[in-house]
């Protein structure tokens, strides 16, 4: 008889985006002609920029001629793309790269949930909250996370980030082994100077931790004191994995890619108490459970680092941070307590009068058709907040800020 892993029967009754849809199809089915505007999951709306559908179309020439068809491509990603990585997104920054040390992957919420495959399953973790539901939701299927009570994982420590502290985590009080920082973050919207993301490079330096860090969002960044990649603080490479997506900044959730990046340097401790480097064992486990991203879709990637793909898609990221702005400022005008949507593509509001997240979100949908995420679907700080992101159209957008107004 087979059996099953038990840790899968603890996950909690839903996945937050699969329950919003399911009201959102219940609201529909009641309201056939509501003008539903659509301010939830963050999916792009802007089309592939010129640059990118170009690279497309002569990709899959390629693929119809013997002489440049591409079979199974290195599970790495190739050095095409990984060597433009280095090139345009790390070296400017002076942060000092080698491309053996990136590896392609198809989207950054892959590689999060993945990463703990070579990690051991007593590690204890730690998450800011509110968080990405991924981060949580693979070490509970891991066993981890322990037993869920009142809203929170036994094992897991949570630094709680509120109105009250800024949005800014403190240091874990207990020891912890890994932790999860989104930086900008998601859902918050919020970010970390160099001297706050400086204290959780030192501690984990001084405690043995890993940093796993999600920079997703980084290309949204205009703030000059935000680091872009948590490799700008000194000895982060010793204790920092980094996740990159081309998802939010250059329109591909529906191509999927993205990156990780391993430094040699990176460690973790074995069972003998080494020190063990953790860049080969990723290595391993790619090229064990993962065939590699499309040759097609690498190219279309490495287009984003010409010189017109760089312009191209800053004038994307550019217009959904216009987005934010209009939604941040309709917001304040009317009273509302907001956060994010400078430095990240996701606004972050405190409800009315105290209102619940989900009773708040149910007020949006039936009186303004408005579908947002509700916050404590990110954990239990974010009860009392509801998420918007600005990735939607700007008729949709200023359409919605118009309904929010009355």
């Amino acid at each position: 008889m087979a059996f099953i892993n038990d840790n899968f029967l603890k996950l909690q009754k839903n996945y937050l985006f699969a329950d919003i849809a399911h009201r959102v199809e219940a609201y529909k089915t009641a309201h056939p002609d509501a003008p539903i505007i659509r301010l939830g999951i963050g999916d792009v709306t802007r089309p592939l920029v010129p640059a990118v559908i170009d690279a497309l179309h002569k990709a899959v020439d390629e693929m119809a001629h013997a002489e440049t068809f591409r079979g199974y491509g290195p599970e790495q990603g190739y050095e095409f793309l990984r060597s433009a990585i280095v090139a345009n997104v790390f070296e400017p920054r002076g942060i000092a790269l080698s491309a053996d040390e990136v590896f392609v992957n198809d989207g950054a919420k892959s590689d999060t949930g993945n990463f703990g495959d070579i990690l051991g399953r007593d590690n204890t973790i730690c998450v800011t909250d509110p968080i990405y539901p991924v981060y949580i939701d693979s070490n509970v299927m891991a066993g981890r996370a322990g037993d869920f009570n009142n809203g929170l994982w036994s094992k897991i420590t949570y630094c709680a980030c509120s109105e009250e502290n800024d949005f800014i985590p403190e240091l874990p009080t207990k020891p912890v082994d890994m932790i999860y920082l989104c930086y900008p973050n998601n859902p918050t919207g919020t970010v970390l100077t160099r001297a706050q993301l400086k204290k959780w490079v030192d501690y984990a330096l001084q405690t043995g931790a890993l940093i796993l860090y999600d920079a997703a969002y980084a290309t949204f960044i205009r703030n000059e004191d935000v680091p872009h990649s948590i490799y700008e603080i000194e000895g982060a490479k010793e204790c920092a994995v980094e996740f990159h997506s081309y998802s939010k900044t250059a329109g591909f959730t529906g191509l999927r890619c993205g990156f990780t990046i391993v430094p040699k340097e990176v460690t973790a401790r074995g069972a003998d108490g080494t020190r063990v480097h953790l860049n080969p064992l990723w290595n391993r486990r790619q090229c064990t459970k993962f065939n590699g991203t499309p040759y097609i879709v690498q190219r279309a990637a490495a287009a984003i680092y010409t010189e017109e793909g760089k312009r191209q898609v800053k004038e994307v990221v550019d217009f959904y941070l216009e987005n934010a702005r209009i939604m941040r400022e309709t917001l304040m005008a009317t009273g509302l307590k907001v956060y994010g949507g400078t430095d990240a593509p996701y606004i972050w509001f405190k409800t009315p009068e105290g209102m619940k997240s989900w009773d708040c979100w149910e007020m949006l949908l039936n009186d303004y058709a408005l579908v947002s995420t509700p916050g404590v679907g990110f954990g239990p700080s974010g009860e009392g907040y509801i998420r918007l992101t600005a990735f939607g159209t700007r008729e949709d957008c200023v359409e919605a800020m118009r309904r929010l107004k009355k």
